[in-house]
């Protein structure tokens, strides 16, 4: 672990420095905030000890500009003049801690354990988000899928409600997740919901929640999808499946961004960002009394169009690399090699199934077919 200690007090930054280079840590110092900002700008340190009262540029000052600079550093505040005001201003400016002098070494010892615990929970943070948010990329340079890249580079950062359209295993998951990711809830929860997936009966009970004892089954009080996203985004997939009735309270918690569990009148604010998918025409749902047409409105302000893989063929072969690199690492599986005869058959036939069925094939001809899949081992296993 690296250390960087900035105060101008030599005395502080001698004794502080042997202390915690005997307890096995790095350590840098800077006798000015200046020179102090140099060091952290060059060279990545987990934790930084910084005096407040200094020459120059002052430790709040310092402070204030490795926050601006998005640093990951753990900063603790230390001063001989410290008051409840400056430590609770430091505090929101982004420090981890703030310390008075004179320094107590088991005070120091037990910042810098609690700093280290920190930052390993948000490395932590940032590998989960990038399992769920970066483990799928949208591959691919055809202009139908830039087109969409592009959508949600300019959509992801405004409140707006986008309606995601495609076929099934098109990719309408990755899109959502990454309208999130790219957003400034990405901090807050994601929640998807598949409404295709939930007997009709319940998905009010899913969606909104409901009290103990509201039916047979409510043993406990239960948060539905909504309150559980709330600050976040809610992405209801399959959303030309929902029943009317619960098309109805969707409609209601967009309009007023309140709701009531079922069995229960107390109105609960919540704050969701809805983007929602289907695979069905929701016009013609509209036109057959399935759909409501005002619902229909609320939900598309945006819609994204995302392209079948029959429309982005020119994309099969980064396709088929990227899902070879992906399934061989999640798998432990040897890695092989496509012939230019295999990939172009793989071009030639129709994918009913898209993106999905891609991975799927891919898949199997890494399981059954030679060290380099051939063209023959794409008609033994594919066509």
């Amino acid at each position: 672990m690296k250390i960087l200690i900035i105060d101008d007090e030599r005395s502080i930054r001698n004794s502080l420095g042997e202390i915690l280079s005997d307890e096995g840590y790095s350590v840098d110092t800077a006798e000015n905030g200046t020179e102090g900002l140099a060091m952290a700008q060059k060279a990545h340190y987990d934790i930084i000890f910084c005096d407040i009262k200094m020459p120059g540029i002052d430790g709040v000052e310092v402070l204030e500009k490795l926050s601006g600079d998005g640093t990951e550093s753990a900063v603790v505040m230390i001063s001989g003049h410290g008051d409840i005001d400056t430590a609770v201003e430091c505090i929101k400016k982004g420090a981890f801690d703030f310390i008075q002098k004179p320094l107590d070494l088991n005070r120091i010892l037990i910042t810098i354990k609690n700093a280290t615990d920190k930052t390993k929970l948000v490395s932590q943070n940032k590998s989960l988000k990038k399992k769920v948010y970066g483990g799928e990329r949208m591959v691919g340079e055809s202009e139908a899928i830039k087109a969409v890249r592009d959508m949600i580079e300019k959509v992801a950062p405004t409140p707006a409600r986008v309606l995601i359209t495609g076929g099934n295993g098109s990719g309408k998951e990755l899109v959502a997740r990454s309208l999130h990711a790219l957003s400034d809830r990405a901090a807050q929860p994601y929640i998807e919901v598949n409404c295709a997936a939930i007997p009709s009966e319940l998905i009010e009970s899913e969606l909104f929640g409901h009290e103990k004892g509201s039916f047979t089954s409510a043993i406990r009080q239960h948060k539905g999808k909504f309150e559980q996203a709330d600050g976040g985004t809610l992405f209801l997939d399959e959303i030309g499946d929902m029943s009317l009735a619960a098309q109805a309270k969707v409609l209601r918690v967009l309009q007023e961004n309140k709701l009531s569990r079922v069995g229960s009148d107390t109105d609960i604010k919540v704050d969701v960002r809805v983007i929602a998918a289907t695979n069905k025409d929701l016009r013609a749902e509209i036109e057959k009394g399935t759909f409501r047409e005002d619902l229909y409105h609320r939900l598309s302000v945006i819609v994204i169009k995302v392209p079948s893989l029959d429309e982005r063929k020119e994309d099969i072969p980064l396709l088929v690399d990227y899902f070879v690199e992906r399934i061989c690492n999640e798998t432990a599986m040897p890695r092989k090699s496509f012939s230019a005869e295999a990939v172009k058959l793989l071009q030639e036939r129709s994918w009913k199934g898209n993106i999905r069925e891609l991975r799927n094939v891919v898949e199997r001809l890494l399981i059954l077919g030679d060290d380099v899949i051939s063209a023959r081992n794409v008609r033994d296993y594919v066509l």
